[in-house]
């Protein structure tokens, strides 16, 4: 009896965010620098991710090994998962590690996000595209969730520190702040030359803001971390997930934010 012919893997050409030419076969197996690529993955596809950082806490049960952080991933650990597809992010992801996982043959797939509309079209090239999957649901919702956010009428004067010691704020072209915007703030330090500047205390407390937003990511403000820093200023407290992640958490952070910016408390 002849034996059936061995199928070839399929073998196609994509190009990621920043025009990279990647040949890939069948993705069965994904590893994942990126929290919020993560969950995407995640909820998209269970079971395809093989490893993931540490700072990977969505969804809450999954269960994949850990490869460390997003600034130190283990080059020699994901190697070893044999993944088909390794994801990652321009900004989130430092490219010496990146290029340490080209140089051990895995395809590196990279998204580059500075707004909404650029997170929407990035995800679905990476699930689509990328990991050949069907357009999932949540990806639709959260596009008619932030299409129905009203268009906002008076505007409120913000700054949006990210980090303290020494304090650091959005600036120019972050994702972040295009959905800071979208919900009616005025982000000060929009037009300034960085993307993530830093800025003195005494300069922040007498630019003119109406509002101070500490969100709980990358550096984890609270209640009594962040607020007291701005007297007299009312301070909204922020999901990170929610303002930072481009992901299945789109699809709550309109109303998520809008609540959380409406319930800004002053010290």
């Amino acid at each position: 009896m002849t034996a059936a012919p061995t199928r070839e893997p399929r073998q196609r050409t994509v190009v990621d965010d920043q025009g990279t030419v990647l040949v890939l076969g069948d993705v069965t197996r994904v590893v994942s620098l990126v929290p919020s690529l993560t969950e995407a993955i995640a909820v998209t596809a269970p079971g395809l991710l093989v490893g993931a950082t540490d700072w990977c806490t969505h969804p809450v049960d999954l269960d994949v090994v850990r490869i460390r952080g997003t600034k130190n991933p283990d080059t020699a650990r994901i190697a070893a998962l044999r993944p088909d597809l390794v994801v990652a992010n321009e900004e989130e992801n430092r490219p010496a590690d990146l290029d340490a996982l080209r140089q051990a043959g895995l395809a590196v797939w990279v998204t580059e996000v500075r707004t909404l509309d650029q997170a929407f079209r990035s995800l679905d090239r990476l699930l689509g595209a990328a990991c050949g999957l069907p357009r999932p649901p949540w990806l639709d919702l959260a596009r008619q969730a932030w299409d129905a956010v009203a268009a906002p009428g008076e505007r409120r004067r913000a700054i949006v520190p990210i980090w303290r010691r020494p304090w650091m704020v959005l600036g120019r072209d972050t994702f972040a702040g295009d959905l800071l915007h979208r919900l009616g703030l005025v982000q000060l330090y929009a037009d300034h030359a960085e993307r993530y500047p830093a800025v003195p205390l005494d300069e922040l407390r007498a630019c003119g803001a109406d509002l101070v937003v500490l969100p709980d990511e990358p550096y984890a403000f609270t209640s009594d971390d962040g607020p007291e820093a701005f007297p007299g200023l009312p301070a909204a407290l922020l999901s990170g997930r929610h303002l930072t992640w481009y992901g299945p958490s789109l699809c709550d952070a309109p109303t998520v934010l809008a609540e959380q910016l409406n319930t800004a408390r002053q010290e």
